[in-house]
């Protein structure tokens, strides 16, 4: 699953980007809430009450506001894994409709002379 994830995050076709962009847009507030909302404060209070959000690195009047960085690099990997997830998912259910049913041959049946031939083989073989 891992080496699947892989090529999908670094080696995508356009299929797969076309798809991304689509649900990622669809999906983008979901996203962003869930981690601003949940994801956020739950590794705020493992890590003793740190907020991403509020981290910053001031640069004389500038400030580098690298905790919203964080957090936008959280939201795309909960966006890529289940953009993944979604599209193994459909890949599988595509491959199942494709994958053509396997049939019997029809056994036809002996005439005459096939029959007196396998008869006389099975004779054949019954003698020392």
């Amino acid at each position: 699953m891992w080496k699947e994830f892989k090529e999908f995050a670094f080696k995508g076709n356009i299929f797969d980007l076309a798809i991304g962009v689509v649900i990622g847009a669809a999906f983008s507030t979901i996203v962003s809430s869930l981690v601003e909302n949940i994801i956020s404060p739950i590794i705020g209070i493992l890590s003793g009450g740190l907020d991403f959000s509020g981290l910053s690195y001031p640069v004389g009047d500038a400030e580098i506001k690298y905790g919203l960085f964080i957090e936008a690099v959280i939201n795309f990997m909960i966006v890529a894994v289940s953009l993944f997830l979604f599209l193994r998912l459909l890949i599988r259910m595509k491959l199942k409709k494709e994958e053509p049913a396997i049939e019997e041959p029809e056994e036809k049946p002996l005439d005459t002379k096939e029959e007196l031939l396998t008869e006389i083989r099975d004779l054949l073989r019954e003698k020392p």
